[in-house]
């Protein structure tokens, strides 16, 4: 039974391998089960609102995955993307969607359709509101369309719980970060991670 079990876990574990791609901070690879963000699955991010750091977290990842023939979503940003910044880190603004400012229903509406289309392989989402079941229908979305969900809310959200596969709170400490691992599905090992940005 022993070795079954053992087996089992290193399954689930290969299946996060490999699909994962790295973030681009070797110290926060380590930390996450299969060595980066999860693929067709949702990331819960929570931060401080506008809270540049974690966007910056994301964006070798994002500049990284661009070219696969797919598109990327940004839902409701907390502010109109800076393109040519977006540009410089490698990100084909052609194959950006925003979707600035709707209302919270159509929101949530919004990236479940994309995350499940498997039109895209990020979307990105800071919902006004989302409560678990909004959250879970995300979860199952992105990994029915093998889509990287992203969704940043606030931190007071830490204490709510979460379907999220990963779920990370940032905190911002002079000019580093510090990544908290609070949930990451397949992985026990969490912890901190310091990073600087």
């Amino acid at each position: 039974m022993k070795s079954t079990l053992v087996e089992l876990l290193a399954e689930v574990r290969n299946a996060y391998e490999a699909s994962d791609i790295e973030t681009g901070f070797a110290a926060l690879d380590a930390a996450l089960p299969g060595g980066g963000w999860p693929a067709g699955a949702l990331t819960e991010i929570l931060c401080e609102p506008h809270a540049s750091g974690a966007l910056r977290l994301l964006m070798p990842a994002l500049a990284r995955v661009h070219g696969d023939g797919r598109c990327q979503a940004w839902i409701a940003p907390p502010f109109v993307p800076y393109a040519p910044a977006l540009a410089a880190v490698g990100i084909d603004l052609a194959a950006t969607i925003l979707i600035y400012k709707p209302q919270a229903a159509d929101a949530l509406w919004s990236a479940e359709q994309l995350l499940r289309s498997g039109l895209c392989n990020a979307v990105l989402l800071w919902p006004k509101t989302a409560d678990f079941r909004a959250l879970r229908r995300l979860q199952l979305a992105a990994e029915q369309g093998d889509c990287r969900g992203v969704v940043f809310r606030g931190v007071a959200c830490a204490a709510q719980p979460s379907p999220a596969a990963l779920r990370l709170r940032l905190c911002a400490l002079g000019d580093e970060i510090e990544v908290q691992i609070l949930k990451a599905r397949g992985w026990l090992n969490r912890q901190n991670v310091r990073l600087k940005l």
